[in-house]
């Protein structure tokens, strides 16, 4: 006889299979993530569920960066690219971190194809309006849904490096929290997750940190102004607004080190810290 949690995990599964998730993975926490990471991923496509994973690659490219001599500094929490600065974020990115991602995940069970967002003219770009200042970065202008949901359909887990490519070829580095926003809006997902090395949305209550557990776009914006958000998270959390403010339901930062994340997530529990369309 079938008891009632078996019954809820077959609901669970049932949902989950109707369900594609975009799923954003800082640069800094890539290294750190553990095996059972990935082997809960390939667990998840097992079971039908259809991620997309978009991802940085910050520390390596400032390591590579380091040893060719080439400086670099950041506006406003973007990396300012020269060319020279890109043709090795696109090595970094659609190279090395874009073929670990796929191998690890390909080691735990799961299959991958990564990519990055020139290939196929997935992730189309223009200069940011701050251009003059952090050089060549692009805001998404487009993203080819029909590319992404072709791999999802031949049972692939889409690894996405946010490198794009203008209408006249040329190419940006796109902020990986700003490219995955753009990729979850245009696919028309419920759910956004951010995985990062940090729990969630901090805020100091008496002295003390702790995760907001809901959040909403005005007291983002609070936040930014108190300085109480600052630095990397801020392209986090705008890249969440702006999702939200197209199809995306949620998007939910949490830590990518906490066992078993997410299945908890997409099962409704309650962590990390929940960015929501409306207060």
């Amino acid at each position: 006889m079938e008891t009632a949690l078996e019954g809820n995990e077959l609901l669970m599964n049932q949902e989950w299979e109707k369900g594609t998730f975009v799923m954003k993975c800082g640069g800094s926490t890539l290294e750190e993530l553990p095996d059972s990471f990935y082997s809960d991923l390939a667990k998840l496509q097992a079971e039908g569920v259809q991620p997309v994973i978009v991802h940085g690659g910050g520390p390596a490219i400032s390591d590579n960066l380091n040893k060719l001599g080439i400086e670099t500094h950041f506006v406003n929490g973007l990396r300012y690219t020269s060319e020279e600065v890109l043709d090795v974020v696109e090595m970094v990115l659609a190279g090395s971190i874009n073929k670990k991602v796929v191998r690890r995940i390909g080691q735990s069970g799961g299959k991958a194809l990564g990519m990055s967002g020139v290939d196929g003219g997935l992730i189309i770009a223009k200069p940011v309006q701050a251009a003059a200042e952090v050089g060549l970065v692009g805001d998404v202008t487009d993203v080819n849904a029909e590319l992404i949901e072709g791999v999802l359909q031949l049972g692939y887990i889409p690894v996405i490096a946010p490198v794009g490519v203008g209408t006249d070829g040329s190419r940006y580095n796109i902020n990986a929290d700003t490219a995955a926003g753009a990729v979850a809006s245009v696919l028309g997902v419920k759910q956004m997750i951010v995985v990062t090395d940090v729990p969630g949305i901090l805020k100091s209550t008496a002295g003390e940190k702790r995760v907001l557990e809901t959040v909403t776009v005005q007291q983002i914006e609070d936040m930014i102004l108190t300085g109480e958000i600052y630095g990397g998270m801020i392209p986090k959390v705008r890249a969440a607004i702006a999702c939200i403010q197209g199809k995306v339901d949620e998007v939910v930062i949490v830590d990518g080190s906490e066992p078993g994340i997410l299945g908890r997530v997409l099962s409704g529990e309650k962590i990390g810290t929940r960015i929501v369309r409306m207060g």
